[in-house]
Formats: structure tokens, C-alpha cells, sequence
């Protein structure tokens, strides 16, 4: 009997408490999966409408900076916690890391055809 009133309390506590979904930390190399997960856990937060399509709405962006603050390195965040909307700091973060695996890309394209070269010599 114990269990089952244990079972309904830990039921209530995740109906009415905040989500408990673990935001991904970006890093240098999984931006897209980054953007894809903080998507679905902006969206589930009810935070996403301060990014896309830009709501006015300033609890719904306080709540996406906040969560957007949570998945990236200390670094990064000095880099946009001066950005007052959310909408503004994701445009920011994907301005740095898409255009970082483009010249990751490139660079690895270069390298492979180095490579080629060297072993046709």
C-alpha cells in the first residue's frame, strides 16, 4: 500500500513540475544535433514561439534564453549574454557553428585529396 502511494505522489510531481528533459551541451562538433534536440526541448517547454516565428511574448523568451544558457559552455555565453532575444542568441549560435562545419567540411575535402595525391605518389 506504501508503494502505490509512492507510486501517485512521484506521478503528481512530474505532472505539475517542470520538465525533466536533459538539454544536449553544444561543442565544437555536434551543432546540428544540438539545434535538432533544443528544438524538441524548447517546443516541450512551450518556449519555442520566442524563437521561431519571433512571439512577443517576454515570459516565453525569458524561458527560451534560459534553457538556451543551460546547453552551451560558459564561453559561448559570454559571447551572447549580452543578446536580449532568444530568437537573436539561436541565430547567433547557428551563425558560428554552421558556418564552422562549412570550413570543417571544406577542409576535410582538401585534406582527402592530399591525401589521394600522397598515395599516387
Amino acid at each position: 500500500m506504501g508503494d502505490e502511494t509512492e507510486d501517485i505522489n512521484a506521478m503528481k510531481i512530474k505532472e505539475t513540475g517542470p520538465s525533466s528533459i536533459k538539454f544536449p551541451m553544444l561543442n565544437s562538433s555536434n551543432y546540428a544535433v544540438w539545434a535538432m534536440r533544443m528544438k524538441i526541448a524548447l517546443k516541450v517547454n512551450k518556449a519555442w514561439e520566442a524563437i521561431d516565428p519571433g512571439s512577443k511574448a517576454e515570459e516565453k523568451n525569458d524561458m527560451a534564453i534560459a534553457l538556451l544558457f543551460h546547453s552551451i559552455p560558459e564561453a559561448l555565453t559570454l559571447q551572447v549574454g549580452d543578446l536580449d532575444k532568444a530568437k537573436t542568441i539561436w541565430n547567433a549560435i547557428k551563425t558560428r557553428h554552421v558556418g564552422a562545419e562549412r570550413v570543417r567540411e571544406a577542409r576535410l575535402q582538401t585534406l582527402m585529396a592530399e591525401f589521394d595525391r600522397l598515395k599516387m605518389k
